[in-house]
C-alpha cells in the first residue's frame, strides 16, 4: 500500500513554480490542458510527491481559497529548517505559528502558502522518550 498525496490549487503551474522556489521543490512532470492551463503538476519534495492540481469546480474540484480554508495540514521534515522556513517566508507564506523548539523534539513552525495550504515545517533536534512526551502532552494542553 502506499498513500498519495494530491492537493488543488487555483493554478498548479503557478502553484508548483511556489514549492520550488519556496521549499525547494522540483517538477517531475505535468498534464498540460489544450488552451495553457494544466491538469496536474508532480512535485518532488526531496522524497514524497505531491500531485498539485488546478481547480475544476464544475466537477467539484476546487481549492482552500475556493471553500475558506483547509482542515489538512503537510508536514516538510527538513535538516536545516530555520534556512527552509526564510526561504519561504521570504518567498510569501504567511506565518501561523512561529517557528520554536517543542516538547515532541522537533524545532517546528507553521505556515500557510498563497493556494490556502498549510505546511509545518519541522527539524528533528532531540529524541523524546514515550512517557516524557506524553507528560508534556497532557500538561501543554490542561493535564496535570
Amino acid at each position: 500500500m502506499e498513500l498519495s498525496v494530491h492537493i488543488v490549487v487555483a493554478d498548479a503551474s503557478a502553484a508548483a513554480e511556489w514549492y520550488e522556489k519556496a521549499f525547494g521543490a522540483r517538477e517531475r512532470s505535468r498534464i498540460p490542458l489544450p488552451g495553457g492551463g494544466v491538469m496536474v503538476v508532480e512535485v518532488d519534495f526531496g522524497g514524497p510527491v505531491v500531485h498539485v492540481a488546478s481547480e475544476f469546480p464544475a466537477a467539484g474540484i476546487v481549492s482552500p481559497l475556493t471553500i475558506g480554508g483547509t482542515a489538512t495540514v503537510l508536514q516538510l521534515n527538513v535538516e536545516d529548517v530555520d534556512a527552509a522556513w526564510a526561504r519561504a517566508v521570504q518567498a510569501g507564506a504567511t506565518v501561523g505559528h512561529e517557528l520554536a523548539d517543542t516538547f515532541w523534539g522537533e524545532r517546528h513552525g507553521q505556515l500557510t502558502d498563497p493556494f490556502g495550504h498549510r505546511w509545518n515545517l519541522a527539524q528533528r533536534i532531540r529524541d523524546v522518550p514515550h512517557d516524557e512526551l506524553v507528560a508534556a502532552a497532557a500538561q501543554a494542553f490542561g493535564g496535570s
